[in-house]
Order: structure tokens, then sequence, then C-alpha cells
């Protein structure tokens, strides 16, 4: 028998609440509560407790095989990286050739770029002490400087893989992870230049006090070359989009064989960590082997976000609730709008960036042939609306919004004005360059 549609609404919205309630105010991990929204979801639209059950297996399972090895490798680059002093060293590159006088825009520049295989909170703190030390130096009031390296990072954040709210929704609506990259670097660069022309305006008349910074080098003392430090970041970028690049020009012959299997997002990956060898050497065995284990520690952490998000989302395709709501709704109407409006409200309600994206495509997934989205490109403009939706609105539910007070020392009513504010006209901004890739794909 078949489930009423308002059974299946009513425990769609209990589950979504129950997300926000576990995560936001009872600080409970993501994981149990996308789990317990399993349970509540498949139980309330009548499924047997076998079948749930293998569902919900099968849903964290294709996530698994999808993203277990990009989500581990890339965050053990990441690691790497902000260990071995790199991303300071691609930091004072940037600086160098823009100037001082131009500091807030050599940060926004650099969070942009160190913000590609590191998650924004963890650049944020890496990068904070150049951060503060510049804004002295260049009597630059620290909301500007905070502000413009903050929405570097997150711009990159919440639309690029590996990250994993993207590389979540990517796995989810089966999207190529090259072409994502390509089309999610279009709509960043304007998303964070949004960020840092609204974070100059609102800190034009604020001053703020300045935290010391810290050193550039690495844990030895040492600090990389401009060249060791870019090529683990640029490299694995290129390989992938290079082999994207191939897939649509349908280049044939053993040379392009080889690019496309380099450009895999997980040979592409280990391409990077290789590269960093050369700055593993300088340490001492037992931390390489320490950086190696807090990689896959923090990476375990957000398989299993992903992974439940993976299984709810199998829950709701086993409801049809996409049949369902393509035949009460003009979802046609609404595009990409819809996801861009769903992962706004998530994110705004409970904080994360990655919770709002990976619930989201699990409630997207299977509505894309009532919104008009289900082709290649249909897809891959969902996953950037939603990155757009994602940055909307980063406030005091959010743990970066804390980081980057904390670091910066910039109190929380300067934060709404600079940080918060900046994050809409950055989403606003995302989704209207979405809009202008839709009218040029289709």
């Amino acid at each position: 028998m078949e489930t009423p549609f308002l059974q299946i609404i009513i425990f769609l919205v209990i589950s979504i609440v129950l997300i926000v309630l576990l995560t936001v105010k009872y600080k409970i991990h993501a994981f149990f509560a996308l789990f317990a929204a399993c349970i509540v979801m498949g139980a309330g639209v009548g499924l047997p407790a076998e079948s749930m059950l293998n569902t919900m297996k099968q849903g964290f399972g294709h996530i698994m095989q999808s993203l277990g090895f990009i989500i581990v490798l890339g965050t053990v680059l990441g690691v790497i990286l902000e260990h071995t002093g790199c991303t300071n060293a691609m930091a004072a590159f940037i600086l160098k050739r823009t100037g001082e006088k131009r500091s807030a825009l050599a940060m926004n520049i650099t969070g942009f770029i160190v913000g590609l295989p590191i998650f924004c909170d963890s650049g944020y703190i890496v990068l904070s002490g150049l951060n503060n030390q510049l804004a002295e130096r260049s009597k630059t009031a620290m909301p500007f400087m905070a502000g413009s390296l903050a929405v570097g990072l997150y711009a990159v954040h919440c639309l690029i893989p590996p990250h994993p709210g993207a590389a979540a929704a990517a796995g989810t609506l089966n999207v190529d992870f090259g072409k994502l990259i390509l089309l999610g670097v279009i709509v960043a660069i304007p998303a964070s230049a949004a960020g840092y022309l609204w974070s100059r305006y609102a800190a034009a008349a604020i001053t703020a006090p300045v935290i010391q910074s810290s050193s550039s080098a690495d844990e030895e003392g040492r600090t990389p070359s401009p060249l060791q430090a870019f090529l683990p970041v640029i490299i694995p970028i290129l390989l992938i989009a290079s082999a994207a690049f191939i897939a649509i020009e349908k280049n044939e012959g053993l040379f392009w064989k080889i690019v496309a299997v380099a450009g895999n997002p997980v040979v592409a990956l280990c391409i990077g960590i290789l590269l960093t060898i050369p700055l593993l050497y300088r340490l001492p065995g037992k931390k390489v082997s320490s950086l190696l284990q807090e990689g896959a520690e923090k990476a375990g952490g957000i398989l299993v976000i992903i992974g439940a998000g993976g299984s709810f989302g199998a829950i709701l395709a086993a409801t049809h609730i996409g049949t369902h709501l393509g035949d009460r709704l003009p979802l046609a109407q609404l595009g990409i709008l819809f996801p861009f409006l769903l992962t706004s409200l998530l994110k705004t309600a409970q904080g994360s960036s990655t919770v709002a994206i990976i619930t989201a495509a699990s409630i997207v997934q299977p509505l894309l042939p009532a919104l008009g989205l289900d082709t290649e490109p249909g897809r891959l403009l969902a996953i950037l609306s939603m990155g757009a939706g994602s940055m909307m609105i980063s406030h005091a539910n959010d743990a970066y919004f804390w980081v980057i007070s904390k670091f910066s020392g910039v109190e929380m009513k300067t934060m709404l004005r600079v940080y918060s504010a900046a994050t809409i006209w950055m989403g606003i901004i995302a989704l209207l360059t979405v809009y202008l890739l839709s009218i040029i794909m289709y």
C-alpha cells in the first residue's frame, strides 16, 4: 500500500527538525542526528524494519564507494600542507606580489587557493597569525582583514570537491568531479569577490585590536619554497580538470588515456601527496606517521557524517517523495531556485554547510526530473545551487563563525555586520552566477 503524500511530508519535516534540534540545541554529532532521522523517517512512512535497515546500509555503502578514498586523501593532503608550512608559504608569495597596501586582497586570494585542499576552519587557524601580522603592518582594520580571508576560504569550501558537502552531493547526484571543480571555481570567484567587497565596505569605519602573529615556517623551522608549496595543490586540480576536458572532447590515444587515469580524483590526490615527500623528508619518522594518522582520523569523522547522509537519502528515495512532489508542486517553475532555498534554510537553521548540502542533496535527488534538472548539466547546476545556498547565512550557530571571531579578536556584533552579511551577498552572487551558467549550458 502506497504511503499518503501528507504522511511523507509530515515525517520529512519532523526528520529535518530533529536534525536541527539534535545538532544545534543538544550538540549531538551529526552522524547520530542523521541516523535518528533515518529511523524516524523510515518508521513514519511504514517501511518494514528489515527493509529500512537494508536501505540505510545500501545508501551508506554507495556514498563510501564514491567518496571514501577521495575524502581520506584530500584530508591527509590538507593536514600535510598545514603542518609543513605550505599554506603560509603560499600566502607570503601572493603578498609579495600584491604589496602590503593590498594585504586584505592578498589574504582573500590566499584563502581561496589554500582553501582548495584545506577546510575553511583549519585554513583560517593556520593563516590567522600572518593575517593578524599584516593587519598590524598595513594599518588595515582587523574586521576587513578577517572578513577578506574568511570569505576566500568559505567560497571554495561550499562549492568545490574534495570538500565534504560538495563531494557528497556529487556522489548522491552522480556528477563528474572534474566538471564540478571547473564550474565550482567559476562560481566561487565572484562569490569570494562579493564577500571581499562587502567586508571592505562594512569595515571601513571600524578599528579593532590586533593579535600577535605566529611564525610562517614549518615545524622544523624551515619555510617551503613557493614551488614546493603550490605544486601539491595545483597539480591535482589541473589533472582532474584535464581528465574532465578529455571526457568532454572524447580524445583517444595512449597519452590521453594516461592523463585520464591520472585525472581520476583518487589518483590525482595521491600524486598531490607524493609531491609533498620532499617536505615530509625533513620531518622525523614519528612526525610523518602522526600527520598521516591525524589526517585519517579527521577524515573518519567526516565520512561517517557523509555516510549517514547517504542513508537518509536512500530512505527518502524509498518513499518516492520525488514522484509525489512532482505531481503536486510546480517544481519545474522553480528549477535551480528550489535547491538554493532548501539548502539556505537548512544552513541558517543548523549552522553546518556540510550537513545542509548533504541533507538537501538527499531531498533534491528524487526531485530532479520534476525540477527539470535530470540531465548532466542540470545535476551540476543543482549542486552549485546547493553550494550557493550553503553559504547563507553563517552566524552564531556556525563553528566557523566563532573560529574567525576567536582568532581575529573581532566581537560578535562586528562579526554579524561584516562576515555574516558578507555570506548573504556571497550566496546571492553565487546563485546569480549559477543562473547565468544555466542560460549558457541550456
